[in-house]
């Protein structure tokens, strides 16, 4: 109830030009195939959260839109694939309009608390950085990783369980 109708239609606007992009797209890499998509979901698509409910909504859209494109579009030489990062270091967490300050002050919690909490579900204890996100979609969209289509590769630390 507290998505307001502005913000639901901007995150489904993410998720529309994403698809929009990758439509246009699709001709070239197609004609220069092999090639690869590679899309950045978050844990979130499969980990509902209340809190941003139009954030997962979207994610788990777009992690599926990409399964069924890489079926699609595999037998004519391009791969698709997503990443889904848990918390990362990013302004998204950290900044000072971002999660960890958000939930920090609907809740009378220090933000470092917060991230303290989230990364504390890890099993590695920190969040992901920046590069290790960045690393995961090179080698998704390279050569080492030919044969990989259709994944949704998760760099959360261990805070997924199980799916």
């Amino acid at each position: 109830l507290a998505i307001t109708d502005a913000e639901w239609e901007a995150t489904l606007t993410e998720l529309t030009v994403t698809m929009v992009l990758g439509a246009a797209a699709l001709p070239h890499l197609i004609a220069a195939a092999p090639s690869t998509i590679v899309t950045v979901s978050s844990v979130n698509a499969f980990l509902p959260d209340p809190g941003v409910i139009d954030y997962c909504a979207a994610k788990a859209a777009l992690s599926n839109f990409c399964k069924a494109l890489s079926k699609e579009v595999g037998p004519r030489g391009v791969r698709v694939n997503t990443v889904s990062p848990g918390p990362v270091e990013t302004d998204l967490w950290l900044g000072d309009q971002g999660v960890a300050a958000t939930v920090g002050g609907a809740n009378n919690l220090d933000p470092r608390a917060v991230v303290e909490r989230a990364a504390a579900g890890t099993s590695t204890g920190r969040f992901s950085r920046p590069d290790e996100v960045a690393d995961l979609v090179v080698l998704l969209a390279g050569s080492r990783g030919a044969n990989i289509t259709g994944s949704d590769i998760l760099i959360d630390g261990g805070l997924v369980q199980t799916l």
